[in-house]
């Protein structure tokens, strides 16, 4: 909590009012973290964001079933996802500034991901969301976030669906850029081409969940496998660090770092927000996806809460 107050001035939270937690039953509502979290916000006058209302992952299976088990009407589902919006957003109306309304819509290949959003309601969920937030709580800004614009096709798929949405009079106050980046990926000239693609919006960027791992490539979207599946020879291969980080690492970790934020200081203008997912290194997701037991290094400060050459590099870099 020291970390947090001292070094940074937004919060966003990983898990904790997403559907699985936040609304876990049929009328049950879990709102305990969530309320210790927003107070928090607010107590140190942070900008607070919430994360995130229409998801296709960690949205209990019931959400889209009736009683009978089979899968809810067109109507029925949305209304579930606007009750839903109204009784979480309605709770932190004038305390949360903004939100990622829907999070991860669209596949590789530019379309839209198969999830039971799409299959029951069609392509316009996304665009009921952000209706029913919108009517929540209109001085609330709403984000529509998103990962792997590596892939150009994704890219162009992202600015299809915001564009369509401002073509139906659905506002949208920023797109959110994950950032799950490595030390060689993606190359800046990459970024640098989706960042400038999505710019063409007219709507601000924002880095929503920034960290570098320091790992071996291991494809995020497949299945959760445990590092002891493996035979020890594709273990060490797999996790190279598992008791420290070599210094060598660590500078070169700082030095992508330092080439992330002097890119988005160039492009000031651009970006309204940068957030890191996670305070320390053991917080980090990437320690357990998509391979439990992993030991990575992605953040600013170390599993002792100690600030990394990393941090040292963000900071120099912004003086300079």
């Amino acid at each position: 909590m020291d970390l947090v107050t001292r070094h940074f001035s937004s919060i966003t939270p990983e898990n904790i009012m997403k559907w699985e937690e936040i609304h876990p039953e049929p009328n049950r509502y879990n709102f305990d973290a969530s309320d210790q979290y927003v107070a928090f916000g607010q107590k140190h006058n942070m900008h607070v964001i919430g994360h995130t209302l229409v998801w296709f992952h960690q949205t209990p299976e019931w959400v889209f079933r009736d009683d009978s088990g089979k899968n809810l009407s067109r109507e029925a589902l949305l209304e579930r996802m606007k009750e839903h919006i109204f009784t979480v957003m309605g709770r932190y109306k004038g305390r949360i500034h903004g939100w990622d309304v829907v999070n991860e819509a669209i596949w590789k290949d530019g379309s839209f991901r198969q999830c039971k959003w799409l299959e029951i309601i069609g392509e316009d969920y996304v665009q009921k969301a952000f209706e029913f937030a919108r009517e929540c709580d209109p001085a609330a800004e709403l984000y529509y976030n998103e990962y792997d614009y590596e892939f150009a096709l994704k890219t162009e798929g992202v600015i299809k669906l915001v564009k369509n949405l401002q073509a139906n009079g659905v506002r949208v106050d920023g797109v959110g850029i994950q950032g799950h980046w490595f030390l060689d990926h993606p190359t800046m000239a990459v970024l640098d081409d989706y960042v400038q693609a999505l710019s063409q919006l007219g709507i601000p960027l924002m880095v929503t969940e920034l960290d570098v791992g320091v790992l071996p490539f291991y494809p995020v979207d497949s299945e959760i496998v445990l590092l002891s599946s493996f035979d020890a020879e594709k273990q060490n291969e797999l996790n190279p660090y598992p008791d420290h980080l070599p210094d060598a690492v660590q500078q070169d970790l700082a030095r992508r770092y330092a080439e992330f934020i002097s890119y988005f200081l160039k492009h000031h203008k651009l970006f309204k927000r940068i957030t890191f997912w996670a305070v320390h290194d053991g917080q980090s997701w990437r320690n357990y996806w998509p391979i439990r037991g992993r030991m990575d290094y992605p953040m600013l400060f170390d599993r002792k809460g100690r600030p990394k050459p990393a941090f040292n590099a963000v900071v120099e870099t912004v003086q300079e």
